[in-house]
């Protein structure tokens, strides 16, 4: 059944529950702004049969004031793709175009019969809450045109126990600083990544265009920075030194009348200081106040 580019905006729960033969299903280019939880069963997925589809297009399907938001993918596919076991027999899985950041937890926790996940040309900046260790049976992963910038250990772990799995990873904007290490020694490696020749550093710029193939550690470094006990310590002594700023202001604050009190006593005995001193000053300088003085002694 192919409804791509037919523009409908909504699609409600059971929707397809009664075509006990469909097979395949495109629903791509159209700006979905509804698409129930239970579209691909029953009104209950709990106890629905599960849904005959093999085949699942949903390319370029977020509406476009959504896009830089996220909210369609989590809050309506990641629904339906995780509803019951509606969707266990499901193999080709096509999420591409769709301007994703990320996939949701276990948004492929249902899908254990999955072959082929495309999602290319999407906004993917990491893979680190997804889980591909359940899906046994994938034999092609597209994340080419996406934002990926380092895969870690644990991704690359669960690429690898996949026993069939060809992953495409081109056109991403990989950072080859010290964080790249891991990845690049697991590129030379596997025989998972398809073209992986191909992929070349984005930044930083000295690196832009290296093949990530040709990059040993001694390419792959960071910019110094404190060790992160190096950064508690001088945590630890901001706080410090802001508490006993603090006391030292709130005792200011409580002694202000017995501060002002001495304050103004300083500044009597200083001034009847220097009018003592001024008197001196003008006797010794007037001769004749110099021989009053006298004859007041004499």
């Amino acid at each position: 059944l192919n409804l791509s580019g037919s523009s409908p905006e909504e699609v409600c729960a059971g929707a397809f529950e009664h075509l006990p033969s469909l097979r395949q299903l495109d629903l791509s280019h159209n700006p979905l702004v509804n698409l129930s939880a239970f579209a691909f069963s029953g009104s209950n997925a709990s106890f629905s049969a599960p849904s005959p589809l093999v085949e699942l297009m949903l390319n370029h399907i977020v509406p476009p004031d959504d896009r830089r938001q996220n909210r369609s993918f989590e809050g309506m596919v990641a629904a339906a793709l995780r509803a019951g076991q509606a969707l266990r027999g499901l193999q080709r899985l096509e999420l591409a175009s769709n301007h994703f950041l990320y996939l949701p937890r276990d948004v492929l926790a249902q899908l254990p019969g999955l072959r082929h996940l495309d999602l290319h040309n999407n906004s993917l900046v990491s893979l680190t809450y997804v889980s591909f260790r359940n899906l046994t049976h994938l034999e092609s992963l597209h994340l080419e045109d996406n934002a990926l910038k380092v895969l870690h250990n644990g991704t690359l772990a669960e690429l690898q126990s996949l026993p069939h799995v060809r992953v495409f990873l081109d056109n991403n904007p990989w950072v080859c600083d010290c964080h790249m290490a891991d990845m690049v020694a697991w590129l030379k490696e596997t025989e998972v990544v398809q073209g992986k020749a191909r992929l070349t550093c984005a930044f930083p710029e000295k690196m832009r265009n290296r093949a990530l193939l040709e990059l040993n550690s001694s390419h792959l470094d960071c910019d110094p920075i404190l060790p992160p006990s190096l950064q508690t310590s001088y945590v630890f002594l901001g706080i410090v030194l802001a508490l006993i700023g603090a006391i030292f202001l709130l005792v200011l604050y409580l002694n202000r009348k017995g501060i002002k009190k001495w304050m103004h006593n300083i500044r009597d005995a200083c001034r009847d200081h220097m009018e003592g001193y001024h008197y001196r000053y003008e006797i010794n300088a007037d001769p004749r106040l110099t021989n009053l003085s006298s004859n007041s002694d004499v």
